[in-house]
């Protein structure tokens, strides 16, 4: 526990996350007198339970924590590479086929898929750095869900229903998800094994896992089963602290995850390819706005590929950057879920977390799905089980805050690729047009990819049409999808919260005093300026429609969707 953390009853606060009870968790910690820090571990915590596709202990992520005196740090626990490689012919490396409906994807799992998990550790040491409650209280909501079971709804359901032969691939995983996770909408899931070993955790901290029984078991798992796992793996396996990558935007301060991880970089390239525009002079949806958003993601996205054009000296610099800090960190792209929480005292934090599908192998007796992290194409490049020994994997998961003298912004993503154009779009909505933020995550998205142009329903025909002439292969979405994104925003004036849980991806948004309200009523928060003119997002969003799980489809098949 921080040595100057300060418990107080009732401390205000706000969370946007991906599942209700993942809120829940947190808005329990300001109700206990915690901070920001206890709110999101506690969250944390919480999705591994009851967003077990997109999240678990067996995982990574990244924690870009500020607190209210400080400047931000970068917590980066994300998964490492094993320090040796089986032989090929020794490790248990298969592919499986996830069916989108509309198209197909194949997956790679199996022990041989297994990194060193990092969520385990990531959770207990920030929590000794800017924690305030104990370890025991933190973890208690998701204890709680785990023993007593959740509901599983409708976007969990259309999860697992994607990835279900990695969720029955072995006996213990069938023996789990089998009876209950896999059997649709409104099954109570329980998962009394993560139960124990979420109290043993509260009790023992990290030890076990990284040291003791726990490591033993999965070392033991992966010997037996063709896993490249040691001992050395876990015992060795930091936190590593990092300095955020920071950059003045529009009168903002923007933090966000520095190299290795790439989503952060590409992120502050565009914001700087932005710096000059003033892309609110047309108003929001106009020709001039679109059409300049989706230049900047085609170049940003030519940054990523490699590195050959650049706007400017300046850009040049960013993309030298950007292949030195990236360079030999293979890159995960896989499943995401986001948690955003800002308390009363000016604590935030952003949150990004992701266990790729599940490698289909659970630690023995834990109820812990482990990560399929070594399955990634990307981290592959001159074909499977070549990737890079004992290196910390890069990701495009870019925990975000911002800053201005009147606002404080906490914003993360889901979404593979999509989540940095998520995340860009929302923050200039916010900044340049001046949207409240349920305003500025439901607006219309774009995004570009491959010579391609993804739209989003309400912009209007002569926004589409100018798009079309300039990306002829345009591909207009008939409702808003988790495809775009999902950027779960928590913002604070210093009085009031508001934010918004995006419902692309089943977002909730809760503050202390509203814990059952999904999102900020019609003038519940603070007055946002708008420094251009006034945002027209009302009207396109008012022919828009609403987004259905099961109006779902995959355009991109290459791509992990969640």
């Amino acid at each position: 526990m921080h040595a100057d953390a300060v418990r107080n009853a009732d401390m205000k606060g706000a969370v946007a996350a991906g599942h209700p009870q993942t809120a829940e968790a947190a808005i329990r910690m300001y109700e206990l007198g915690g901070n920001a820090f206890d709110a999101v571990l506690a969250a944390l915590a919480a999705a591994c339970v009851v967003e077990p596709v997109l999240t678990s202990l067996g995982g990574g992520g990244f924690l870009l924590a500020r607190k209210n005196d400080a400047d931000a740090v970068l917590y980066d626990f994300f998964v490492q590479t094993p320090r040796r490689r089986r032989p090929e012919a020794e490790s248990e490396f298969y592919p499986v086929i996830a069916d989108f409906g509309t198209a197909q994807q194949e997956f790679h799992i199996g022990a041989g898929s297994i990194a060193t998990p990092g969520t385990v550790r990531g959770l207990v040491e920030t929590h000794k750095v800017v924690g305030s409650l104990p370890l025991k209280e933190i973890l208690a909501p998701a204890i709680e869900f785990a023993s007593q079971g959740v509901g599983v709804n409708a976007l969990q359901a259309y999860i697992f229903s994607i990835v279900e032969p990695i969720y029955r691939a072995t006996p213990d995983a069938e023996a789990l998800y089998g009876g209950e996770a896999l059997q649709g909408e409104g099954t109570l899931f329980h998962q009394p094994a993560l139960a124990d070993t979420l109290t043993w955790i509260a009790a023992e901290g990290d030890a076990p896992f990284y040291q003791g029984e726990l490591a033993h078991r999965l070392v033991e798992h992966c010997r037996q089963q063709g896993g490249h796992l040691e001992r050395a793996d876990l015992e060795r396996y930091r936190v590593i602290p990092r300095v955020p990558l920071q950059h003045r935007y529009h009168g903002y301060r923007v933090a966000t995850n520095p190299g290795p991880s790439s989503g952060g970089t590409l992120i502050n390239f565009a914001l700087t390819a932005l710096d000059n525009q003033d892309i609110a002079a047309g108003g929001f949806g106009s020709p001039a706005h679109m059409k300049t958003l989706a230049y900047v993601m085609a170049h940003t996205n030519i940054a990523r590929q490699d590195g050959l054009l650049a706007l400017s000296q300046h850009h040049k610099q960013l993309l030298e950057a950007y292949r030195e800090t990236v360079a030999g960190h293979p890159v995960n792209n896989r499943g995401t879920t986001h948690i955003s929480t800002i308390d009363g005292r000016g604590n935030s934090a952003s949150l990004t977390l992701s266990n790729g599908e599940g490698s289909g192998q659970l630690l023995p007796d834990t109820g812990i799905m482990l990560n399929n992290m070594l399955g990634e194409e990307d981290l592959n490049p001159e074909g499977f089980n070549r990737w890079p020994c004992d290196v910390r994997v890069s990701s495009m998961m870019a925990p975000t805050l911002a800053e201005d003298h009147r606002h404080l912004i906490a914003i993360g993503s889901g979404g593979s690729n999509r989540l940095r154009t998520a995340i860009l779009q929302t923050l200039c909505n916010m900044i340049d047009f001046g949207m409240p933020p349920e305003e500025a995550v439901n607006a219309p998205r774009i995004h570009f990819e491959r010579d391609g142009l993804d739209v989003e329903p309400g912009l209007g025909p002569t926004t589409l049409d100018a798009l079309r002439a300039q990306y002829p292969g345009l591909r207009p979405w008939s409702s808003q999808n988790l495809f775009f994104g999902g950027t779960h925003t928590v913002c604070w004036d210093g009085r009031n919260f508001t934010g918004a849980g995006d419902p692309r991806r089943g977002g909730v948004f809760l503050s202390t005093g509203d814990r059952y309200s999904h999102h900020a009523g019609p003038g519940s928060g603070p007055e946002w300026h708008r420094p251009g003119p006034g945002s027209h997002c009302q009207q396109f969003l008012h022919s828009a429609e609403k987004t259905g799980i099961g109006d779902f489809f995959l355009i991109v098949v290459t791509d992990c969707i969640y």
